[in-house]
């Protein structure tokens, strides 16, 4: 029987009956004197133990009434709590979340939230909205070769967090993410109760209030310090970082409950940067060993800096571009635009740096103190050539228009992506790993 059928008010009601009837035939029983107080006598009274030993069991048929009032409040609201068991073993016993493929089903539980729903997605990433005729893209989900994600449970992560500040450092990329997460939450909290701050530069806040919880962003592309800290006003071309220093950066992380970190796009603009070290004067530097130092900056911070027992590290590796479509067999001039289904087979783009990914790996690898896990979001999203932007986006704040959109050699953007999309299942493996990971 549901629980909205049961009624358990036919039974307090009768044990209240009997209760005070018996009260009554206890203080007007004619054996009895009224002498020194009814009360009294009624707790003296022989006739009285009785009824007295059924007080425990009316306050428990309360307790329960009240109990199952609560479960079928729950079990009719539009957001449960779903913890899957058979998932937690599987993880825990080594699943692989980033081996896997993506597949297209129907009836599809794809997308999780609309652009229509979440309020709070930039125009940069509405696909649909900014005219993108097909909408498949948004309906993959991925699937991992030993097991299956488990369902994104909003209240779950939501209870996880309370009292808490979850944190996405990076760049337009990590900004993807950051709106991602914020949809998929922000369904479970009532209007009244979240707020969205911003904070430019270089923050943006979502709150929900009743959890006392912030899901946050702060710009940082390079991590270390650089001349386009401003999320705003940056420099593109002349870009000059500081190797050495993080500290402008990193006092706006201290004490974050949970910190996911994301630097790649912005390193890979040429393939020499101007950086400096101290004082030294500036000098150009090959990507991949400014990239080494400018980690070993960040680690030297994180592990004295982070507490283990309280505070936990990601690091998303790098997000693909799909710049050329020869590469998947599209035409030899082509990119990301036109194309409406993933990669098929395995599939490495040259816009994707083995070097990158190694410096990664030896950094956290040298982390002793604390655990930092290496989110490998790359592989799995080699294969969605079909989730970029391309030429339905903005660039400097304005749509593109028609005659832009019809140069999409020039225009496409196959660096960003679409929203819902991609960046919804790099969240959904964040969330295995928030709510899974290490436990029974």
């Amino acid at each position: 029987m549901p629980l909205k059928q049961i009624h358990l008010q036919p039974l307090w009601t009768f044990l209240l009956s009997f209760l005070f009837k018996s009260q009554y035939k206890s203080i007007h029983s004619p054996t009895k004197s009224t002498k020194g107080g009814s009360i009294l006598l009624l707790l003296q009274s022989h006739q009285m133990r009785p009824t007295l030993t059924l007080l425990p069991l009316l306050f428990c048929s309360i307790f329960l009434l009240r109990t199952i009032k609560l479960a079928t409040k729950l079990s009719t609201s539009p957001h449960q709590t779903h913890y899957s068991k058979n998932f937690s073993i599987s993880f825990n016993n080594g699943c692989n979340l980033f081996q896997g493929k993506w597949l297209l089903e129907e009836p599809s539980s794809r997308p999780l939230y609309t652009e229509q729903s979440c309020p709070y997605l930039t125009r940069q990433v509405t696909c649909r909205k900014n005219g993108r005729p097909d909408s498949v893209y948004q309906k993959w989900r991925w699937k991992p070769y030993g097991c299956n994600l488990p369902r994104f449970d909003a209240l779950m992560l939501l209870h996880s967090l309370r009292n808490k500040r979850l944190m996405f450092v990076g760049d337009s990329i990590q900004r993807t993410q950051w709106e991602s997460m914020v949809c998929l939450l922000q369904s479970a909290v009532p209007d009244r109760k979240k707020k969205l701050v911003y904070r430019e530069p270089p923050r943006k806040v979502f709150l929900a209030k009743d959890y006392n919880a912030s899901i946050e962003f702060y710009w940082a592309p390079f991590i270390i310090e650089s001349n386009s800290d401003h999320a705003t006003k940056h420099r593109v071309q002349k870009r000059m970082v500081r190797l050495d220093s993080i500290s402008n950066h990193s006092r706006q992380w201290e004490g974050v409950d949970v910190l996911v970190f994301e630097s790649y796009v912005w390193w890979m603009y040429a393939p020499l940067i101007n950086a400096t070290i101290g004082s030294q004067e500036m000098k150009e530097y090959d990507v991949p060993t400014a990239y080494r130092i400018a980690l070993k900056t960040w680690t030297d911070w994180i592990e004295p800096t982070l507490n283990p027992q309280t505070q936990k590290a990601f690091f998303m590796t790098l997000s693909p571009t799909h710049l050329w479509s020869w590469e998947w067999g599209g035409g030899r001039t082509e990119n990301c635009q036109n194309e409406s289904y993933p990669i098929k087979g395995p599939f490495w783009g040259a816009g994707s740096s083995l070097e990158i990914m190694g410096a990664v790996k030896d950094a956290v690898r040298r982390i002793k103190r604390i655990n930092v896990t290496i989110l490998n979001i790359t592989e799995l999203s080699e294969f969605r050539k079909d989730g970029h932007t391309s030429v339905f986006t903005e660039r400097r704040g304005k749509l593109l228009t028609r005659e832009q959109r019809a140069e999409p050699n020039v225009y496409a953007d196959c660096i960003h992506w679409c929203l819902p999309g991609v960046p919804d299942t790099w969240n959904e493996i964040l969330y295995a790993y928030l709510i899974y990971q290490n436990t029974d």
